[in-house]
């Protein structure tokens, strides 16, 4: 893991392999951001200038290597762009710096030790800027060289995959400040969670499965005082959880709810999370297409999600209770598994015409919510990469945000927003609740094709508890990038809707819930 250090160093002094400025995009060409004046004076003042010369704009995610000139102790100038210089007495915006940060931490993969001199105005800037090179430094190899001797070869040779950037100096901020202090603390844990959570995603399902997900729940609670309960097959069919049974009944992998409870002794508040945790989904019986079942490893993001958010709000010592509950299981397709037109009797007692096999994250979510429930939060979240309509409204990027509070929906799309992740809140329309009902059991888990994400939110809302506030987050486009990486953002698993979480927890905490 990248390490994280609050320099007392000036950027003319300090001693690694580089030194990362930015440059904003100006009327007139690039224009040198506040942080980089000892760098733009070692360049007698002529940084923008050279800058220009080479095509760099300040773009936002741009990066330009340059040779350091004498008057600085390191080798190598880093400019990252920060987009459009902002209006008059504006500071940078929080996520631009992120960006910047995390677009200039991938570029030094191989390196040692780099200096941030980005601009830091306020402690936010600085949170900012060291969750985005800790973010962008990430890169999951643990499937790369190893005691493969070619590997080992291409690595020696320079060939092979770089190792993350190893040390993040930041600059500008105050080391000896506690609030500076606490906020690269808390940069540390969200990070570091979040990389836990795409280390999870990203990995292969023949090793990620329920119990194997379980197994590294348990034992992070043990490190973080976690108390955590699993429910292995025999648990849960006597406990009659039919949606998280009938979805893994056809895989040689069982299924398994995990519960994980951080508990504070001051505490006033309690924040249920859920996570939807299909480690591999084959569709089932009603399979998945060719060419759509490569990328069904990251089926369990939002499991991750809770999970991260759980251990982050253990770390960061938050005032509330925070309780995540993982519905794990793989769904595959055998002579044991769950068929069109089974029908299923979930937790709650309810019963579920299954029509489509590949619906099955609203089943195994529907069981969880429902025991979450039990325990009379004050608020509950429900995480899942539940539908491909979703990504058909919204995009890659985005996630929907469902309800059923108004203003629970909007804190959560306001919270979403203010720690930079792309999110939009949606409706649950009621005249869509009448396309899931059945001739057999007491609901469908289909309904009309139009509005799907809607449709299956609709189908989670029956199993949540009276007068508990209770949101749903699809993060179906965005929790899996198959493109290029961009700014703090990798290839693969991105962690996405734990920043959110986290930051609910911190408000619920200080009684702002919404």
């Amino acid at each position: 893991m990248t390490a994280l250090t609050l320099s007392t160093a000036g950027a003319a002094t300090l001693r690694a392999d580089a030194l990362v400025v930015g440059v904003a995009k100006g009327a007139k060409g690039p224009v040198v951001a506040p942080g980089a004046e000892a760098v733009d004076k070692a360049f007698d003042g002529k940084l923008a200038t050279v800058l220009e010369t080479l095509g760099a704009s300040g773009a936002e995610g741009e990066v330009t290597k340059l040779p350091a000139p004498a008057g600085l102790k390191v080798p190598v100038v880093i400019a990252v762009g920060l987009g459009s210089v902002p209006e008059k007495d504006a500071a940078f915006d929080a996520e631009a710096l992120r960006r910047a940060a995390g677009s200039a931490a991938r570029a030094l993969a191989g390196s040692k030790k780099a200096g941030f001199a980005l601009p830091v105005a306020s402690v936010e800037d600085a949170e900012a800027v060291a969750e985005g090179a800790l973010l962008g430094a990430y890169a999951f190899t643990a499937y790369q060289g190893g005691e493969n001797k070619l590997a080992a070869k291409d690595k020696k040779n320079g060939n092979g995959p770089k190792s993350p950037l190893a040390e993040v100096a930041l600059l500008g901020a105050k080391p000896r400040d506690k609030a500076f202090k606490a906020a690269a603390e808390r940069a540390v844990a969200v990070a570091e969670e979040i990389n836990r959570a795409r280390d999870l995603i990203n990995t292969p399902p023949n090793d990620l499965y329920p119990e194997s997900f379980a197994a590294v729940a348990t034992a992070a609670g043990k490190e973080h005082g976690i108390k955590v309960q699993v429910l292995d097959e025999k648990a849960l069919v006597k406990g009659g959880f039919g949606g998280l049974l009938g979805v893994g009944q056809g895989s040689t992998h069982g299924p398994r709810l995990v519960k994980l409870a951080y508990t504070h002794p001051k505490a006033e508040k309690t924040l249920a999370l859920v996570g939807k945790g299909i480690t591999y989904d084959s569709g089932g019986i009603s399979l998945k297409p060719a060419g759509h079942n490569e990328t069904m490893k990251c089926d369990m993001s939002g499991a991750a999600a809770v999970f991260a958010t759980v251990v982050a709000a253990a770390r960061l010592g938050l005032q509330v209770n925070v309780t995540g509950w993982l519905a794990l299981a793989e769904n595959m397709p055998s002579g044991n598994a769950t068929r069109p037109g089974d029908v299923l009797r979930m937790y709650s007692g309810k019963t579920v015409e299954v029509l489509n096999t590949d619906a099955e994250g609203r089943l195994v979510l529907a069981d969880a919510l429902t025991r979450a429930c039990e325990e009379k939060p004050d608020a509950i979240v429900d995480v899942a990469t539940l539908t491909g309509a979703m990504v058909l409204a919204l995009g890659h990027r985005t996630f929907g945000i469902m309800a059923n509070d108004d203003a629970f929906r909007t804190s959560i799309h306001e919270i979403a927003e203010e720690v930079g992740e792309a999110s939009w809140p949606m409706p649950l329309p009621a005249d869509l609740r009448k396309g899931m009902d059945s001739p057999t059991a007491d609901i469908a888990n289909m309904g009309e094709r139009m509005g799907g994400g809607l449709v299956a939110g609709l189908f989670l809302k029956e199993f949540v508890g009276e007068g508990i506030a209770w949101a749903h987050l699809d993060i179906a486009g965005p929790a899996f990038h198959e493109g290029a990486p961009y700014g703090y953002t990798p290839k693969g698993g991105t962690g996405s809707a734990v920043r959110t979480l986290v930051k609910l927890a911190e408000r619920t905490a200080a009684g702002d819930l919404g």
